[in-house]
């Protein structure tokens, strides 16, 4: 609070996306400052070398970080710089707001408009209301004083991301899920317009008499069939980071057929580990994946030049969307089948 600062309203979205994160299941949060009454280029920033990145530059620097947002900014420009960072980084994935006035046309055009066909990024609408504290001074004494607004989803998102990952695994789809701190959304969507947006790959927010606010949607913004799911996406994203740092410990052995034998036997306990976590299709390891590394995989350039060339296939799960009753009526009675 010390260093980014409470609400305000000329400073309205920060605070509560913090405060959102954290209360829907968020860990460690990195903050990266713009100037006042920024633009498009301050929130995408500059790249001056390490220590002088500016921006969502400065991400760059910083490994561990899997979800980027930027919430409340639903400037074309930069979404689409958030886009091309965490397709760029190839370890992260980017949640965007859509615009506060949005409605069901411009919430279209809008995801028209920034589209992940690799499946880094997600759309989340409407907005809602949430409880945001923030200070009032009354005869030279400054008290916290609690108001109810709109705000963005991004951070609260993000959280439940981390939620979602810490609770099931990063194979859980983050959907299904009650938004802690959410009180009120800014439009009531319908299932019929539910079937609408979501195969366009726009993630709603709707209200279930009963069950709360929640997280209605698992779609990327790609057009790709391969990569529309975000739970399908970040499986990758951790399976591929994963196998990356799990396998340094191959860098400068000897190129040879024992060490292959050995990427392909860690390569292989790990991914029966994730197989039985249940993040993968088959009722045998061999059905959910493969692993090949020998004299097929790399020439004799590729070892002349220090390359080891590992092929990995798997068969990710996929979300249940729908569920399907079929009801017939008979003479004798009724019969229901799902």
């Amino acid at each position: 609070m010390e260093t980014f600062g409470r609400y305000t309203p000329e400073k309205p979205y920060l605070a509560p996306a913090v405060f959102g994160f954290f209360a829907n299941g968020g860990q460690r949060c990195y903050v990266v400052r713009v100037k006042e009454d920024a633009t498009d280029s301050d929130y995408i920033g500059t790249d001056n070398g390490p220590g002088n990145r500016t921006g969502l530059q400065a991400f760059n620097e910083i490994d561990e970080i899997n979800i980027v947002c930027i919430p409340g900014v639903t400037l074309e420009t930069v979404q689409n710089a958030v886009i091309s960072h965490c397709e760029n980084m190839k370890d992260r994935f980017c949640i965007l707001d859509t615009e506060k006035e949005a409605d069901l046309e411009a919430v279209q055009t809008q995801k028209n408009n920034v589209v992940s066909e690799k499946g880094y990024a997600a759309l989340y609408f409407p907005w809602f209301k949430a409880t945001i504290e923030t200070t009032e001074t009354v005869n030279g004494t400054t008290k916290i004083k609690l108001i109810q607004d709109f705000v963005p989803p991004s951070g609260y998102i993000a959280g439940i991301y981390a939620r979602s990952d810490t609770e099931r695994g990063v194979h859980k789809a983050p959907a299904n899920e009650i938004i802690r701190g959410a009180l009120e959304v800014k439009l009531n969507i319908t299932k019929g317009e539910q079937e609408i947006l979501n195969p366009k790959g726009i993630d709603c927010i709707r209200a279930f008499p009963g069950r709360g606010i929640r997280v209605w949607g698992a779609r990327t913004t790609s057009s790709d069939a391969l990569w529309k799911y975000i739970n399908v996406r970040r499986l990758f994203l951790y399976l591929e980071e994963s196998i990356e740092e799990g396998t340094q410990w191959v860098v400068f052995e000897p190129n040879n057929e024992r060490l292959w034998a050995r990427v392909k036997q860690s390569i292989t306990n790990f991914l029966t580990k994730v197989w039985k976590d249940g993040a993968l299709m088959g009722s045998t390891p061999e059905e959910a994946f493969f692993v090949k590394c020998d004299s097929t995989t790399m020439t004799q350039d590729d070892i002349d030049n220090g390359r080891l060339i590992c092929i990995i296939g798997v068969a990710p799960v996929k979300p249940a969307e729908f569920v399907i009753f079929r009801i017939a009526q008979w003479a004798s009675g009724s019969e229901i089948s799902e």
